[in-house]
């Protein structure tokens, strides 16, 4: 879900040739879950899937949106999610519920021959094996895969703190409550896009938000953006404080400035303690064991993977496999050695 705090957060639209050159983490399971919710059939609602069965839309998103930003002369880094905490297991079990919920529309819809794709879209699920199969398709790019010791997004921030990469890229606004100086929205959706339940399409690109910029405008600093992230709702207390939006939120941070004082004026319904949300996000687990390494992708074992294994398509995967080549060599890259280099 995110924090939903777009309404009061400045960002700049740019492009995506702004970004070339720059190394870049990107919240992998916010990526995989967007590939899978939209790359399905727009009538029944079905993913994407090999002859064994097996649902590909995560990979098939992932590969091609990929080669689309090393076309671009973007270095990504995915950085994967680990073990969440321990008072986020009610909100995972409410989306498992939603999910389940989900499902059974999903399957009354195709019943009836009713359009199921909204329905199928909020029951993706994202397995341990889909994790597992995208790392893999990464490594066989060629590109560094992170994992986390918990929230992806806060590993981003931290890495791009400490300057190994440019800027996070998610969907969601939790990078900039982590700390993250800068955040690229809608890199995974950049494009030409159609409109939900309408025959109408828009042009998307990538938004970049500053942090510095954010508490500025807002007159207020990082641990009142948390603050006012806990009043709206954070994927620890999805809800948030009910009636509370975040211009409401701001005011309210504004006028008592800490969230000792905040709480006196609301009422928190949520079993979690604010305290623990905030010192979450103020001090999240993170590594410095990663390493960012690019290499050459390796062809013999992309076409097997996808190809041989998963039934894509020969000649789009080559394809793919000639124009990150190009990329790397003579396209938006100097030099083969600024590919590689850190």
């Amino acid at each position: 879900m995110g924090v939903k705090i777009s309404d009061i957060v400045p960002s700049k639209q740019i492009e995506m040739s702004d970004l070339s050159g720059k190394i870049i983490a990107i919240d992998a399971f916010n990526s995989l879950y967007q590939f899978l919710s939209t790359i399905r059939d727009r009538e029944t609602g079905q993913p994407l899937m090999d002859s064994k069965g097996r649902i590909t839309s995560h990979l098939s998103g992932l590969f091609y949106r990929t080669v689309k930003y090393i076309e671009s002369g973007i270095r990504p880094v995915y950085v994967f999610d680990g073990e969440p905490p321990g008072f986020k297991k009610k909100t995972i079990e409410e989306r498992l519920e939603r999910k389940k919920e989900a499902e059974e529309k999903w399957k009354l819809a195709l019943e009836e021959g009713k359009e199921a794709k909204t329905y199928a879209q909020a029951a993706s699920r994202l397995t341990e094996d889909m994790v597992n199969e995208a790392k893999e398709l990464l490594r066989l790019m060629g590109l560094p895969v992170v994992q986390a010791p918990s929230e992806g997004e806060a590993q981003c921030a931290y890495m791009a703190k400490k300057g190994s990469v440019w800027t996070a890229a998610s969907q969601d606004y939790d990078s900039l409550l982590f700390g993250a100086p800068k955040l690229v929205r809608n890199l995974s959706i950049t494009g030409r896009r159609k409109l939900p339940r309408k025959d109408v399409y828009i042009e998307i690109k990538p938004e970049l938000i500053l942090l510095d910029t954010v508490l500025e405008s807002l007159r207020i600093n990082r641990e009142q953006l948390i603050i006012i992230g806990i009043l709206v709702g954070t994927d620890y207390n999805p809800e948030g404080v009910k009636g509370i939006g975040p211009k409401k939120a701001l005011n309210l941070v504004r006028s008592h400035k800490t969230l000792e004082k905040v709480m006196k004026f609301v009422k928190w319904d949520h079993d979690v303690d604010p305290k623990d949300i905030l010192e979450f996000f103020l001090n999240p687990p993170v590594t410095d064991e990663y390493e960012l390494k690019f290499s050459q992708p390796d062809e013999e074992g992309l076409l097997k993977f996808m190809v041989d294994e998963r039934d894509f398509s020969g000649e789009r995967v080559r394809k793919a496999l000639k124009t990150i080549k190009e990329a790397q060599t003579k396209g938006r890259q100097t030099s083969l050695s600024s590919w590689f280099k850190k």
